[in-house]
């Protein structure tokens, strides 16, 4: 058998020449094949069409290169969520920008790894300079701002509970505060790091309100952290940020803003507004995998000042020895928690780089208006009922006079005939569907078809027709 050849090296764009080509062909069968936002039938209609590509896993000889690139991607196409279609709006899953799917084959390419400099040299100063860079749109007004780059809100989130902890060092530990509006990661973290259990704050209005916070900070003798949200996970509201920084500052108390889906709002200079008070937390949670157009992954974790990162420090002799780090290798064993790391930031950077702000803004006031568009199109649908207007992409809205167990049905009736993807959030004591537009190429007649799907099914619905 015939030696397979490599990504990298001198020769290595002419071997994936050929293999992109089938690649891009077998994507293209697959979207043909699917016809659609997602595969209809359901998932054991998916089950069975992946058993039939697949097979055994694991054969005695394999089929080639071509055979399997062009089998598994085109079943992988045709069994997408496709969050490039117009009806495929359920969650924070954004449709990557091809230049960003372009510079992910780039990476993976040349396989580079951070965990030390003489496995990514290049890649290291990317990162180095592209997170600098990002921090300094959380901090304009800082001089040394920094940014880790992670898997995304989870890990950020549990990277800030984690510094916050370490601040607070040989005194009392650190009780965490956040709104029942907070991702579920903030509890999880303090869970992991053996924080106490977060003290909750209730969020009725489905934001934190800072007179709550007041009191629930009266109530703590010791060091506390309040985690805020710019973009919440259910309706993509942002909590009021700067009262909220004044009322942590009268208790001593620090911030952590979770901005994963609104950060990038600070592209835009039309909505970068929405989150003014940002620069007073202590650490913020960026994703760009969400309203950022990139590949998962691609997750930041920003603080004022890279030196609130040195509690990250690790040595390891292996990676970062005493004698190379003084001989000014760097030294990345502080830069995640994660040993072996993807260069994901040269996407972003690329990206950055291509679009500039003024191109990344453009694409965040596109997806801010589409949902300001399809909000006012629910208002003015007789048969829709509207939660509210969005704070950034996510429009929450149920057919009128349905109850929540119809609302669930409907939406799993047009996610198995394969017609639309739509989330759903609990509000006000109610079940709504959630668009969330990410797609800034959507149209006003995509949002208007969207609508009429969710109607006519309702119609069919309260007819007891299939």
């Amino acid at each position: 058998m015939e030696m397979p050849g490599l990504a990298g090296g001198r020769y290595g764009p002419a071997e994936l020449r050929p293999l992109v080509e089938t690649v891009l062909a077998a994507l293209e069968d697959g979207a043909t094949a699917r016809g659609g936002p997602l595969p209809g039938g359901g998932p054991k209609e998916t089950a069975r069409r992946v058993a039939g590509a697949l097979g055994r896993p694991l054969r005695p000889e394999g089929t080639g290169a071509h055979e399997a690139l062009h089998t598994l991607v085109r079943e992988m196409a045709r069994g997408a969520a496709d969050p490039a279609d117009p009806y495929c709006a359920a969650h924070l899953h954004c449709p990557p920008l091809a230049v960003a799917a372009a510079a992910e084959l780039a990476a993976a390419s040349l396989n580079p790894s951070l965990d030390s400099w003489d496995q990514a040299p290049a890649a290291t100063e990317i990162e180095t300079r592209t997170a600098a860079g990002l921090a300094a749109l959380v901090y304009p007004d800082l001089p040394a701002p920094d940014a880790l780059m992670t898997t995304g809100g989870t890990e950020s989130n549990q990277l800030a509970l984690l510094l916050a902890r370490e601040r607070a060092a040989g005194g009392p530990r650190v009780q965490v505060v956040c709104g029942g509006n907070a991702h579920h990661s903030v509890q999880r973290a303090a869970w992991l790091l053996g924080l106490p259990r977060p003290i909750v704050v209730d969020t009725p209005a489905g934001v934190l309100d800072p007179a709550a916070v007041d009191a629930a900070l009266d109530e703590l003798p010791g060091r506390a952290l309040l985690v805020a949200t710019a973009g919440t996970t259910d309706t993509g509201t942002i909590d009021p940020l700067p009262q909220l920084a004044q009322t942590a500052a009268r208790h001593g108390a620090e911030l952590h803003v979770d901005a994963a889906y609104g950060g990038p709002l600070l592209f835009s200079r039309h909505e970068s507004g929405k989150l003014d008070g940002l620069q007073s937390a202590v650490s913020v949670t960026l994703d760009l995998h969400k309203l950022g157009w990139q590949p998962v992954a691609a997750g930041l974790l920003a603080v004022p000042d890279g030196a609130a990162l040195r509690p990250l420090g690790h040595q390891a002799d292996y990676l970062n020895a005493a004698d190379d780090t003084d001989a000014g290798l760097p030294d990345l064993l502080g830069r995640s928690l994660r040993t072996t790391r993807r260069p994901d930031v040269l996407k972003i950077a690329i990206t950055l780089r291509a679009l500039g702000r003024e191109g990344m803004g453009a694409l965040v006031d596109a997806v801010c208006g589409h949902a300001r568009q399809l909000a006012a199109a629910v208002e003015r649908h007789p048969a829709l009922e509207l939660y509210g207007r969005p704070s950034i992409s996510t429009v929450l809205f149920r057919p009128a006079g349905a109850d929540d167990e119809q609302v669930a049905e409907l939406r799993r009736g047009l996610m198995y005939e394969g017609r639309a993807v739509l989330g759903r959030a609990t509000a006000t004591g109610r079940l709504w569907l959630k668009a969330t537009l990410l797609n800034p190429h959507i149209r006003p007649q995509d949002l208007d078809a969207l609508l009429r799907l969710v109607a006519d099914a309702r119609t069919r619905q309260s007819d007891g027709t299939p």
